[in-house]
């Protein structure tokens, strides 16, 4: 691995501070909103974007791999984020999950959708 010069390591301990200075729950919000946007976009439910319209973006394979991810952050999280944080996360997650399976052509059984092995069953 090469030396960094103090100008190279400049950008690294700035960015260290200013991460330092951010509150884990705004990480984890911020972790789980990115989540969330492109489970929406993967579901189809992006707006029109370049000629593309939502239903053109559709991956379900890549949805449910995003909502089960954002399910077990939610569900490992939501004790530390407090009520407020939490049940506006768990809401998100709830919705992606009914788009999912309303996206589906062939819907999974009821508890079996993405990320309901950690949230339970959702209808």
């Amino acid at each position: 691995m090469p030396d960094l010069t103090p100008v190279q390591l400049a950008p690294t301990a700035s960015a260290v501070r200013d991460i330092a200075e951010v509150a884990a729950v705004e990480v984890i919000t911020t972790a789980a909103v990115h989540l969330m946007s492109a489970a929406a976009v993967k579901c189809g439910l992006s707006e029109d974007a370049g000629g593309l319209r939502g239903a053109d973006l559709t991956d379900l394979d890549e949805a449910r791999k995003l909502i089960t991810a954002l399910a077990g952050l939610v569900t490992a999280s939501a004790p530390d984020l407090g009520n407020q944080h939490a049940r506006s996360l768990r809401d998100g997650l709830r919705s992606l999950q009914l788009a999912f399976r309303e996206a589906s052509p062939f819907p999974d059984a009821l508890g079996e959708g993405p990320g309901e092995d950690l949230t339970g069953p959702v209808s």
